[in-house]
């Protein structure tokens, strides 16, 4: 069975030409968390997200897997 998804942080990352040491960097977080976001081997907890969101500079929802 295929692991679920449940963001999309890696995908946004690739879109806004920026990398997880970046974002890292950015959110003053260690690289090994980010990366394990990206891989949706952990979720990153919701004040998290919009933090990630702000950095980024998209829409928190942009953020998550649609789940419709």
């Amino acid at each position: 069975m295929d692991k679920p998804f449940f963001n999309r942080i890696k995908a946004v990352l690739a879109e806004k030409g920026k990398t997880n040491n970046w974002l890292a960097d950015e959110l003053d977080m260690n690289t090994n968390t980010v990366s394990k976001w990206c891989r949706n081997d952990m979720q990153p907890r919701v004040e998290t997200l919009f933090q990630i969101a702000k950095v980024l500079d998209v829409d928190v929802r942009e953020l998550l897997v649609s789940t419709k």
